[in-house]
């Protein structure tokens, strides 16, 4: 099987995001170039791949130029949740695969890289299951890093969510409940800005900051991501206690991109609230599945319990999101 390499020029952006939204196994939009040209031009140095059999696209990989450990690496896309290689459905089988680890790495290794790093579409996300790829990073050597994943799935929820809860998650959350607390989408500007601090004070506290900045959320909501991001608050009286930024995979996933309340306000369970909210909005809005997202760090080396075990009382399922890294050997 003939396949080649081309480096991601402006021109291919339309048929690069037409595959992965439209034509691919694994593409969600976090991997299409609509997504990506939101960050500022030298943010990254892009590396992006196209893969075609003669003349035909087959494939995408959103990649950026990165070092790990002080060498050059062929990375997936920082600029992304999920970047790995993004395959048509026609394509996404084992001749293909077979054919295509060892010309990428052969590639790689010619462009002066000295590793790789794939961070591939997580089986929640996927339409089709990743197995078949995972395996063959395996068979070619890859280090696998997991991270733990947690999700619903919406059809196997009871009538009565809280049913599905633990104990403890359901009883904090009908106190929740009876203390008056309102959810709704967040409002204007002010309404933002005030879960954008939320959100600073919540991962401060774990020696974190945000992924984004506040320009970055407005130009999300109001310009680029109309129809993919929203913003939920939870709030006492007028004041915003809690709240999320939350990204829509079409009418598949709903995903909670950000989470965050104010601690002095723990005593009301507004996170509980929160979440209960959300998982009927996912619920009645038709999605398959809602992700809380991960509860790792360092590569899944490091399992935050506390989180996890907080995610897991509403009733969550596991999933491992993987990654995998593999020393290129070097061609002259």
């Amino acid at each position: 099987m003939e396949l080649t390499f081309l480096p991601y020029t402006e021109e291919w952006e339309n048929r690069w995001d037409e595959l992965v939204l439209h034509g691919s196994v694994n593409g969600t939009f976090l991997q299409t170039r609509h997504f990506l040209n939101y960050h500022p031009k030298g943010r990254f140095t892009d590396a992006s791949l196209l893969i075609l059999q003669g003349s035909t696209l087959i494939g995408v990989i959103p990649a950026c130029e990165a070092q790990e450990e002080g060498r050059r690496c062929f990375y997936s896309h920082r600029g992304s949740t999920f970047g790995g290689i993004i395959l048509t459905e026609s394509k996404y089988n084992i001749s293909t695969l077979e054919a295509l680890f060892p010309r990428l790495e052969s590639y790689l290794a010619h462009q002066g890289y000295a590793c790789a790093f794939f961070k591939p579409t997580s089986a929640v996300f996927s339409h089709v299951s990743p197995e078949l790829m995972d395996y063959f990073f395996y068979k070619e050597g890859y280090t696998v890093y997991e991270e733990l994943s947690l999700y619903l799935d919406c059809a196997s929820l009871a009538p009565d969510i809280l049913s599905s809860f633990s104990s403890g998650r359901r009883r904090d959350t009908r106190y929740a409940i009876k203390n008056g607390l309102v959810f709704r989408a967040l409002s204007g500007d002010k309404e933002l800005e005030d879960f954008y601090v939320l959100l600073t004070e919540s991962l401060k506290r774990h020696q974190a900051s945000p992924i984004h900045t506040l320009s970055e959320l407005k130009f999300f909501r109001d310009t680029h991501l109309t129809d993919t991001v929203a913003f939920y608050g939870v709030f006492h009286g007028d004041t915003l206690i809690a709240g999320t930024m939350l990204f829509y995979f079409g009418k598949d996933v709903l995903h909670t991109q950000y989470l965050a309340q104010d601690a002095s306000y723990a005593s009301l369970f507004p996170m509980n609230f929160l979440n209960y909210q959300l998982i009927k909005l996912a619920r009645d809005e038709g999605f398959r599945r809602f992700s809380f997202g991960i509860s790792t760090e360092e590569r899944g080396t490091y399992l935050n319990t506390g989180l996890a075990v907080f995610k897991e009382g509403f009733g969550t399922q596991a999933a491992n999101n993987r990654s995998y890294f593999k020393l290129l050997q070097a061609h002259e």
